[in-house]
């Protein structure tokens, strides 16, 4: 019996979360379980590498397939600017949506007082943290706000084969193929004929290759997820319970109340229908935690279940899996004030704006991979002049895989819901 892709997906979260917590209840040092989940942790490495193996050609080729295509720069600039403008104003909706659940639940406060147990809570989760997780906190506290500006430079790399080599390059080798492609059509008809066609090929060979490695995926996502649900386990956030809450809690109201809003009155397009187009790509977002690792199966989603174009498609998704955040920025926004709670900080409204404002910029050079929000909220507190920064953002750390993999899968649903109204405005068939 044929199983479809995003039910196998599911059965493999499922039965990897209910392994995961056996193991952890079992397990009592064993060197057995010890040795399987070192075993899932490499098989997960494996499937994760597999995936960003394919960004890169599969970007290139789709950008230039998808404009050189058309044979010319008719409308380019327009579509431009509409998707800026759809990804500054949903970030800017999910920040907001992050800034008044946050302040409206006060999970950081217990009775109009910080909340001493979770203050106790951070000290003592920072001090048990694993010497890896310092590492990584630490150097994340060594970026400066000038840091972020880098992100202009990122658009034009000096090196661009260097570029294809590192995904968190991946705004510089947009930028490349878009121009590459821009200039493929300014050549004669004759000259061009020949290299649009090598791209569509290749651009054929990468979605075929996609989905060799998607047939993988059910072992890939199980391989991720047991080894996070064996090492975390329930104890912290029974701890901090009222924090994931409200984080959770925010990241659906974006997911499922907003962006199906913007779908329905922007776009008219159906969010149910919309949720169902995507729903591989989604899983597969919460699984790897990776917006970057996701886009081949995004791409393929929009375009062959939403029914976006590859003109569009390929423009839209590359630069929101770089630039567009939403899940990213809601977080920071509400992690940084949580903090500020359990410090006893009291945040004006002038403070709160310029941490809206903040998130909002930090975002966008937020590379599509793993807790690298964490740099941006270690950012934004010491901006604050929040005490404890590092300290809470070690802590935070510890129950950031599952938060960081819910708020991947609003960034892509958000890319996606832009792909969409983006089509439909220019008169797509969606």
């Amino acid at each position: 019996m044929k199983i479809k892709a995003h039910w196998q997906i599911i059965i493999a979260l499922v039965l990897a979360t209910l392994l995961g917590v056996v193991f952890r209840s079992v397990a009592n040092g064993s060197d057995a379980v010890g040795q399987v989940m070192a075993v899932s942790t490499f098989v997960g490495g494996l499937f994760m590498q597999a995936l960003k193996m394919i960004i890169v050609p599969l970007v290139v080729s789709s950008v230039i397939a998808g404009i050189a295509g058309l044979g010319g720069m008719e409308g380019f600039g327009r579509l431009g600017l509409k998707t800026l403008g759809f990804y500054f104003i949903s970030t800017l909706l999910a920040v907001i949506v992050g800034l008044a659940m946050v302040n409206l639940i006060q999970p950081g406060m217990e009775d109009g007082a910080p909340n001493q147990v979770i203050r106790d809570a951070f000290t003592a989760q920072a001090a048990d943290a694993s010497d890896a997780e310092k590492a990584k906190v630490a150097a994340a506290d060594q970026k400066e706000a000038g840091d972020f500006a880098g992100i202009f430079k990122k658009m034009f790399p000096p090196n661009i084969f260097a570029a294809a080599s590192d995904n968190g390059q991946l705004l510089g080798l947009i930028v490349f193929s878009l121009l590459f492609a821009i200039a493929i059509t300014q050549l004669p008809q004759g000259d061009m004929g020949g290299l649009i066609g090598f791209f569509k090929a290749v651009n054929d060979v990468m979605i075929l290759v996609t989905k060799w490695i998607m047939a993988m995926a059910p072992l890939g996502v199980f391989a991720l997820i047991m080894p996070v649900i064996y090492k975390t386990g329930p104890e912290l956030f029974v701890k901090m319970g009222s924090y994931f809450a409200t984080v959770l809690l925010a990241l659906g109201f974006h997911m499922f109340i907003t962006l199906p809003l913007v779908l329905k009155f922007v776009a008219g397009v159906s969010p149910l229908a919309h949720f169902r187009a995507m729903r591989e790509a989604l899983l597969l977002a919460f699984s790897t935690a990776s917006s970057s690792a996701t886009l081949p199966v995004t791409m393929r989603c929009v375009q062959d279940n939403a029914g976006v174009s590859k003109r569009t498609a390929s423009f839209t998704l590359p630069l929101g899996a770089t630039v567009n955040m939403d899940g990213t920025a809601l977080y920071e926004c509400v992690a940084v004030i949580f903090v500020a709670q359990v410090m006893g900080v009291t945040l004006g409204i002038g403070t709160q704006a310029m941490i809206v404002v903040t998130a909002l910029l930090t975002s966008v050079g937020v590379a599509g991979v793993p807790s690298a929000s964490l740099v941006a909220i270690l950012l934004i507190l010491k901006t604050s002049n929040i005490e404890g920064a590092t300290t809470a953002v070690v802590a935070l750390l510890a129950v950031d895989r599952l938060l960081d993999m819910s708020r991947t899968a609003v960034n892509i649903f958000g890319d996606s819901c832009a792909a969409v109204t983006i089509a439909k405005s220019e008169g797509e068939q969606v």
